[in-house]
């Protein structure tokens, strides 16, 4: 009777065990290969990682879907899902300036921190066609708009992957390959359509966010806002600037920005006359866009079609 109720009780032991390890083969997709757990603060970033991961990583947006990136500051639910991670990718300290408590809160191997903004040279101030660059005290944090940033950033998260992960490194390679030929098809888009433009100056009713773009595109770029930050005031004296340049180049359009109550590209427009267009700096994206599978392509692809409209460009 005793080695019977001992053979029961193993019997059940193996059963449970059979049982947890299917659950767990089910959660992952019939798999019981552990998936990297990566943490992205920015769209950009979480988007990058999303094509060079794929099926192998279970990529999490710590910014909530519709918050505005600049004022942003980490909870402590937040902080745990980076205690959680394999890897946590930023942009830079210009962006994300809390990343400097967080390293002092994380200690171990985990996770791997990542700042894809290493190696990029990062620029300040306003800057027009002729390459001018007026320094206000601040870097420009918005990198990946300019697209050849956006390549090394696809680099840098590649390395992280591998260092976590080189298991399965073949695959990241493959998948970081296939998508950096995208952003390099994407470039050549602007390239080629933004070259026949009638119009070369680009003016933003929002903050000094597409100073990189201009730059690549060889665009004029005038903001409202003289910081990088969305919170900060236009002068009155840069209000009167802008809509004299739109009257002088007369431009039909000038741009505002995403998640952000366009009051001063608004204001700007009933005093010209002008119509508004949306220009993403895909900081960040809604709930609704998160849920449909918006991409960091297609926002961009959505701007090209305004930045063709706003700026009169001819043919594709």
């Amino acid at each position: 009777m005793h080695k019977a109720a001992q053979a029961l009780i193993l019997f059940i032991c193996i059963a449970l065990a059979c049982t947890v390890i299917s659950c767990r083969q089910k959660s992952t997709g019939g798999s019981a290969e552990k998936k990297l757990i990566v943490v992205a603060s920015l769209f950009p970033l979480y988007d990058f990682a999303r094509n060079i991961g794929k099926e192998k990583a279970e990529v999490v947006l710590l910014l909530p879907p519709g918050v505005e990136p600049h004022s942003y500051e980490p909870s402590t639910g937040d902080i745990l899902k980076m205690h959680e991670a394999d890897i946590f990718l930023f942009t830079g300290e210009a962006m994300e300036p809390w990343i400097g408590d967080i390293r002092k809160e994380i200690r171990g191997e985990k996770p791997l921190i990542v700042d894809t903004g290493r190696g990029i040279r990062m620029t300040g101030g306003h800057a027009d066609s002729e390459g001018d660059d007026h320094d206000h005290g601040r870097q420009d944090p918005h990198i990946w708009l300019d697209f050849s940033n956006a390549e090394k950033m696809v680099d840098t998260i590649l390395d992280g992957f591998v260092r976590a992960d080189p298991s399965n490194k073949e695959s990241y390679m493959q998948n970081a390959e296939a998508y950096t030929q995208r952003l390099q098809e994407l470039d050549k888009q602007y390239s080629g359509s933004l070259a026949s433009c009638k119009k070369r100056i680009l003016i933003h009713g929002g903050h000094f966010a597409f100073g990189y773009l201009a730059r690549r595109y060889n665009l004029q770029y005038l903001s409202a806002y003289q910081g990088f930050a969305p919170n900060a005031e236009p002068t009155p004296r840069n209000l009167i600037e802008l809509v004299k340049k739109l009257r002088e180049s007369k431009l039909q359009y000038l741009f505002y920005e995403e998640l952000i109550v366009p009051r001063v590209a608004e204001t700007i427009a009933q005093e010209t006359g002008a119509g508004l267009l949306k220009l993403n700096g895909a900081h960040n994206v809604t709930k609704e866009e998160l849920a449909q599978g918006v991409t960091f392509i297609s926002l961009m692809e959505q701007n090209l079609e305004n930045l063709r409209k706003g700026l009169e460009c001819q043919g594709r």
